[in-house]
């Protein structure tokens, strides 16, 4: 009586919830493993939570294999079995699955819709199978989904669509791609995920093509710690030009490429900009978050009449920026288990941007100042008369002096009577070379009077030269 009573309060013991053969049972749990299997034993027991079919020879999953609902089924093993054909009804009797291990098999397409039946699932593993094409719908309605494991397939193209925030998998926490035969990745777009999805995105072990993008995205989780970089830096490698096996975080600076690192948080702004400063933290489910300004003042919330504002995400927000808001920021984050300080610098310059119209004006203004600039030094050089009487040529007599009433008036040096003068030489002849009504001959240089008292050293008008005394300014067209 003991026995029965013992068996009818095990889930085994009742109605058509017998162990199967070959198996072995332990309260919700089933093991059929490495039992030579061909196919998934029915009817399997209503209780069961747990089955593990892992190590046989099951190579078709079809949608009769579970022909009754199996609602407590949360974890389903499949691996090591040969496995090359899922139908996309295989998952309509166990909707609560949460665990399921399809990996070291021999499937080679996912195919639409195939997994839209698991709302629940948490973990997906399909590593070391022969995966060439991903369809697009093939992880819809994954909604809870936080780790899939796709290494070590035949990947070429990267399935950026599971990884857009908000998208098919918005808890996607963990994608592991290494090992597959990808070329190219969205560096640019990978670089703007949250960090603490690109804490956990695998890529090494890929024919990946060197550039400086995907050195730089690689380098900044370097710097952050980030695992999937620092544990596999070694086999982070590219090929270039023929060569291959280069080692990506060592492309720095190396021609061909001399790739240069980039700068991490680093944000420039002008005057009266508003600007958004990121907390982008390793760590997913944080508790609590605080920044600290340059200034030392803890930010909590709203600050400095609006000017400052801590956002629903951990941002802080930055409004009608002034040169003393200049610096560096830190965000305190307390994760869920160690925690972390970013820093973010802001380089406030201290001018105003200009719209695109006023640069325009701004570059024409300049231009024509230039022009105007070069149009007066011509002016200058070429229009401005001569300031010596020397300078102008010898075909042109001088004028009488008994006619130079306007020259005596406008002389710099005033004629004074009894005084003597000192004539130019080039121009002045001889007292002995004087021709009809006074007027000298040229070619003639007269000899130098002795100079007597301090009057001596003024010079005699040129008669000819009533332009001379405004020959400083410079004539203006």
């Amino acid at each position: 009586s003991l026995l029965l009573a013992l068996s009818l309060l095990s889930p085994w013991g009742s109605a058509g919830g017998s162990c199967p053969p070959r198996c072995v049972c332990a309260s919700n749990l089933l093991s059929c493993s490495q039992a030579n299997m061909s196919v998934v034993p029915t009817p399997l027991p209503r209780f069961t939570a747990v089955l593990d079919m892992s190590h046989n020879n099951v190579t078709r999953l079809r949608a009769d294999w579970a022909p009754a609902r199996l609602p407590h089924l949360h974890a389903l093993l499949l691996s090591h079995n040969g496995l090359a054909f899922v139908s996309t009804e295989a998952f309509a009797h166990v909707p609560h699955l949460r665990h399921l291990d399809l990996s070291s098999n021999r499937l080679r397409t996912l195919d639409e819709n195939l997994f839209s039946d698991l709302g629940e699932l948490e973990v997906l593993l399909l590593y070391n199978n022969e995966i060439a094409t991903v369809d697009r719908t093939a992880f819809e309605n994954l909604g809870r989904l936080r780790k899939l494991y796709l290494g070590q397939n035949r990947i070429a193209r990267f399935p950026l669509e599971l990884l857009r925030e908000g998208t098919r998998l918005p808890q996607l926490a963990l994608l592991d791609l290494s090992a597959n035969q990808l070329r190219a990745v969205p560096a640019g777009e990978l670089q703007a995920l949250p960090a603490w999805l690109r804490d956990r995105l695998y890529l090494h072990k890929n024919p990946l093509t060197c550039n400086c993008l995907l050195f730089q995205l690689l380098d900044r989780g370097r710097r952050r710690h980030l695992s999937a970089v620092e544990d596999f830096q070694d086999e982070l490698r590219c090929s270039l030009n023929g060569a291959t096996n280069l080692k990506i975080l060592e492309l720095a600076g190396k021609p061909p490429l001399n790739c240069s690192k980039a700068r991490e948080a680093v944000l420039e702004a002008h005057l009266g900009d508003s600007v958004t400063l990121g907390c982008d933290s390793r760590w997913q489910g944080v508790r609590s978050r605080h920044w600290v300004t340059p200034g030392g003042e803890r930010v909590l919330g709203d600050g400095g009449n609006g000017s400052v504002v801590l956002l629903a995400n951990g941002s802080l927000q930055l409004r009608a920026l002034r040169p003393e808001d200049g610096g560096t920021y830190s965000c305190w984050v307390a994760g869920p288990l160690l925690n972390e300080t970013l820093y973010v610098e802001l380089l406030v310059h201290n001018f105003t941007l200009h719209g695109p119209h006023d640069t325009l004006n701004t570059a024409y203004t300049t231009l024509v100042g230039c022009i105007l600039s070069v149009v007066l030094v011509l002016i200058y050089l070429y229009l401005t008369p001569c300031r010596c009487c020397c300078c102008r040529g010898t075909e042109k007599p001088p004028a009488p002096r008994d006619d130079s009433i306007n020259s005596s008036v406008l002389s710099t040096t005033p004629n004074h009577a009894g005084g003597t003068a000192e004539p130019c030489a080039s121009h002045v002849a001889s007292s002995a070379g004087s021709g009809q009504n006074g007027r000298f001959k040229g070619g003639g240089s007269p000899p130098l009077p002795a100079r007597q008292g301090p009057k001596a050293q003024r010079k005699v008008s040129d008669p000819d030269s009533v332009s001379s005394v405004f020959s400083d300014t410079p004539i203006v067209v």
